[in-house]
């Protein structure tokens, strides 16, 4: 992982790789068990946003049928970790759960809530579009990154946490943090076979978190 901050950049220099926002993308993966047997080709420098969420990527990944593998990833053991404003909460269990809780300024605490479920995954987190705030779009496409977004794909809050141009479905903001986590994860071995719950997650909380969980025993390999 090279970078995480608004979107995943993945280098791979053995292979001469190097591909930003995979973020949605690896979540369709997680989500739906997919952790071998399927080739990706990106052709450019960035993972095309789509339709905003992994709807689409998931489509295409389960059409493909490749088989379902079982999680490499296990919470050992009950953990709490703060990486700045996020905390991750892990304890063991026998399934998948994830639970996230969301806040932005202007608007409502939303929660969304994962079963580990494939059809879980296309039904309720696939959907959740990517969202951002104005005042960060113009950072985002000074750097070069997201050059091909279609503006119908994504929700813009204002700094007053309304959205421009559109509204958000119910818990659209945490349900799309989810998916994010998902594909964070899944860079890692994960979604992990037990239960995490995070509040006010982000990707380089996310990534930071993770580590610091597999380093401490919290999370193992399996």
């Amino acid at each position: 992982m090279v970078r995480a901050d608004r979107g995943v950049r993945i280098r791979a220099p053995r292979l001469g790789l190097e591909v930003d926002l995979v973020e949605h993308l690896l979540a369709a993966c997680g989500g739906l068990g997919v952790q071998q047997g399927l080739r990706i080709q990106v052709d450019g420098p960035e993972v095309p946003l789509l339709d905003g969420g992994a709807a689409e990527f998931a489509a295409a990944v389960k059409a493909l049928a490749p088989p379902r593998s079982r999680p490499r990833l296990r919470v050992a053991r009950t953990g709490e970790l703060v990486v700045g404003e996020s905390r991750y909460s892990f304890s063991p269990a026998s399934s998948i759960r994830i639970d996230v809780r969301v806040q932005f300024p202007g608007r409502e605490e939303e929660s969304a809530s994962w079963d580990g479920s494939a059809s879980a995954f296309v039904r309720d987190i696939a959907p959740a579009r990517t969202f951002g705030f104005r005042r960060d779009a113009a950072l985002l496409r000074a750097s070069g990154r997201a050059a091909h977004v279609d503006p119908h794909s994504v929700l813009v809050l204002e700094d007053d946490g309304k959205i421009s141009g559109g509204r958000a479905r119910p818990s659209e903001l945490a349900r799309h943090k989810l998916l994010d986590l998902i594909g964070d994860s899944f860079l890692f071995g994960g979604p992990a076979l037990g239960a995490l719950a995070a509040d006010r997650p982000g990707h380089a909380r996310t990534h930071e978190a993770l580590r610091r969980a597999v380093s401490d025993g919290i999370l193992e390999r399996i």
